[in-house]
């Protein structure tokens, strides 16, 4: 199987770059969408590993779905004739989780894997179940099967609060609740704008959610019906990489619309960091270099913060600042898979300690004080890197080795680019389009 990237960098990126549909909303929507009545039409539903890996899992289910175009895809979930995913499938997928509100509303009883994904840290699956748990679903884990169990043996109902946010705990909970007969409110849910496209989503086929600040309110529908096709949202992982990318190559790269407030923080924190940042007139961002960059401390938090996924494309950036940079990582507890592959381009990157007074509430991770964590790493620059051979560990790691390579002169090769590919849709050809000799082999 093709696994591999060779690139020959050094080069400045120039043109323009039509963003994917975001990965996060794709593959909650396609779940969302076996709550349906009938047939449901998503736009704007990037290709990628992991949208057709949930496409393989829906079919195992039973549910029909299919790409008719490029980008649109019909799926009709009335046909599911089993309550257990498969095991291979799910595992690979960490919203496969997501998967017990349809299967709970059609079945009343489900069996669904540990979630897999990128191993970037624990996922907070006792949040989950907790919520589940507190809304009158009954939950549990079979070690020896590696399955969850849950069975609904009365409508959703009542409140949760959330003690650490949880982007897909939210978004699971709002499924459950949707079909409920009784009212649901969410407390300290997550604010991640994903979400509330996931929201426009199901109340465009009649669905009574809303949202004030951190918490959300669901009054629950008997049925959910399209009335017309919905269009996801861009995703502004993919704008911060070719962000990052026009920089760092001293090039200049135009992307699509996307709303200001989705990528401000970064915006903010590029143009401290002397990155060129315009928005046209006609709401598409120009990203370019204007010279000599100075190094800028971020940490990591949900949103509206700095988020987890763009530090990993942050930290390739300021090896070629001036001066030196802290990342502080909150997040995810493993998310630095990126820094010895760094330092094999000669980067000046090294873990490094920040003091913390209250770690088991400062982190959004499942803080364990017997375990040592690397959470944050201190770069000096800016360094001249040079090519390599690299590995690729999790998909936003992937993105910033990439990143390096396009940005050094030489041949480096990228293996393990199939985990980058979760996420990006046509990356080798949009990375040719800009002027970047990129060959997948």
């Amino acid at each position: 199987m093709e696994d591999a990237y060779i690139i020959n960098g050094g080069k400045p990126l120039k043109g323009e770059i039509k963003l994917s549909g975001a990965k996060n909303v794709a593959v909650k929507a396609l779940i969302a969408a076996l709550l349906f009545e009938g047939k449901v039409v998503l736009h704007n539903v990037p290709r990628i590993r992991d949208v057709y890996e949930l496409i393989d899992l829906l079919k195992e289910l039973g549910a029909k779905v299919e790409f008719t175009e490029k980008n649109t895809v019909e799926i009709d979930g009335s046909e599911m004739d089993t309550n257990k995913s498969d095991f291979l499938h799910a595992s690979k997928i960490r919203t496969s989780f997501m998967l017990f509100a349809p299967l709970l509303h059609k079945f009343k009883e489900a069996y669904i894997p540990n979630p897999g994904g990128c191993r970037i840290g624990a996922r907070p699956i006792d949040r989950i179940v907790d919520g589940m748990e507190e809304l009158g679903i009954e939950v549990e884990y079979d070690s020896s099967t590696g399955y969850y169990h849950a069975e609904m043996k009365s409508t959703p109902h009542g409140s949760y609060t959330f003690n650490k946010t949880s982007h897909t705990a939210t978004e699971l909970l709002i499924l459950i609740a949707v079909l409920s007969n009784d009212r649901v409110h969410i407390h300290n849910a997550a604010l991640e704008p994903e979400i509330d496209d996931l929201i426009r989503f199901l109340n465009e086929a009649g669905g009574k959610i809303k949202r004030n600040g951190s918490t959300i309110d669901i009054e629950g529908v008997k049925e959910l019906r399209q009335e017309k096709p919905y269009t996801l949202g861009w995703d502004r992982n993919e704008a911060v990489t070719y962000a990052v990318l026009a920089v760092i190559t001293k090039g200049e790269i135009v992307i699509s619309r996307i709303e200001e407030t989705l990528i401000k923080t970064f915006n903010d924190l590029l143009s401290k960091a002397g990155g060129g940042v315009e928005k046209l007139p006609d709401g598409r961002w120009r990203y370019y270099y204007k010279g000599e960059l100075k190094a800028v401390d971020i940490t990591t938090s949900p949103h509206p913060g700095f988020m987890t996924d763009w530090q990993p494309p942050w930290a390739v950036l300021m090896t070629q600042a001036n001066g030196e940079c802290i990342i502080h990582e909150r997040v995810y507890e493993n998310r630095f898979s990126y820094v010895e592959e760094l330092r094999k381009m000669g980067a000046d990157i090294e873990f490094t300690k920040i003091p913390v007074s209250n770690p088991t509430e400062y982190f959004f991770f499942n803080f364990d004080p017997a375990k040592k964590y690397n959470q944050a790493v201190r770069i000096r620059g800016p360094k001249k890197l040079h090519n390599a051979v690299l590995s690729v560990a999790d998909l936003r790691a992937g993105a910033t080795l990439a990143i390096a390579a396009l940005a050094t002169e030489g041949e480096s090769v990228l293996n393990g680019t199939s985990i980058m590919e979760r996420g990006y849709e046509d990356f080798v050809e949009k990375i040719t389009s800009l002027g970047g000799t990129i060959q997948k082999v």
